[in-house]
């Protein structure tokens, strides 16, 4: 009877994952509540925990009225969605937009906790707490990108090696910045390959909207002034780091090109792409396009 009114330390919103009993015990251990495996067949006599965020009110109480919020209660939560192909600085603003939370606190949060400067997130609709913390808000959405990420390598018979997985998302985002459609991405894929093996620059305007830049118009002034790795006219091969966040398709269109020996695309006038392997007919392409 003791044990069961001796005193349990938590954050005031949790996270449960989806699983067994034990699985949210282990979990919420991790996060450092003090909780042992024993709470897990208590757990189980009170009911089921609830999946999701949850919102326990206070951060110290007994452990038997701890193990009861857990079946019980219920964090509000709202929603934001991070499309493919959208960059995370812009992201966190959204974030610090919708959620009233302090876009300086979430940005030296990802810097701190970020593997790489870009390509972190994955794209989806999150359901986010009220009151959760920019760190804590980062931290989960990074775990949870990872899983994700590492499901989608399983899923598309890739390893899930960092060093490699990072060149995969990096050609991943130039070919989401670029693509007209989902059908376009094998396409944009192979003409990456094609003038990288060629020695050519890649001179692709998506790779110039990265960070603050996502949604510009790229100018022929900022391709002569930008100076960063990012600038494929200036640059040849990939930039060191991918320009957005990327969907699974696009990490598929990276991994499995369309067999073509294009070299050139230009934005028709329905806005799909077309392709050539010439540069005569790429420029007849061009005056097609825009007459």
């Amino acid at each position: 009877m003791t044990y069961l009114f001796s005193s349990v330390t938590s954050p005031k919103i949790v996270y449960i994952p989806q699983g067994s009993v034990f699985k949210s015990i282990s979990h919420l251990q991790s996060e450092g509540v003090n909780l042992y495996k024993f709470d897990a067949f208590i757990l189980r006599l009170l009911g089921q925990p609830q999946q999701g965020w949850i919102d326990i009110k206070e951060e110290k109480m007994s452990r038997i009225e701890y193990l009861y919020r857990l079946t019980t209660a219920k964090a509000a939560t709202r929603q934001i969605t991070l499309i493919p192909g959208e960059t995370s600085i812009i992201f966190l603003e959204q974030l610090s937009e919708t959620l009233s939370l302090d876009k300086d606190l979430l940005v030296s949060a990802y810097e701190k906790h970020a593997p790489y400067k870009e390509g972190n997130f994955v794209p989806d609709t999150y359901s986010i707490p009220n009151g959760i913390s920019e760190e804590d808000l980062i931290i989960h959405l990074l775990n949870e990108s990872d899983k994700k990420m590492q499901r989608w390598a399983e899923e598309l018979n890739t390893p899930f090696e960092k060093e490699k997985w990072l060149q995969i998302v990096t050609k991943a985002s130039v070919i989401q910045k670029e693509a007209a459609s989902l059908s376009d991405m094998p396409y944009v894929s192979s003409v990456i390959d094609n003038r990288i093996k060629e020695g050519m620059r890649l001179q692709m305007d998506g790779t110039l909207n990265y960070g603050e830049f996502s949604h510009q118009k790229v100018t022929a002034r900022r391709i002569r002034t930008d100076r960063t790795p990012y600038n494929t006219y200036k640059n040849k091969g990939l930039p060191q780091y991918p320009v957005c966040n990327v969907s699974k398709e696009a990490i598929a269109a990276a991994l499995n090109p369309a067999d073509t020996n294009y070299l050139y695309f230009v934005r028709g006038k329905d806005g799909e792409h077309i392709y050539s392997s010439y540069f005569s007919t790429h420029r007849k392409n061009i005056v097609n396009a825009t007459k």
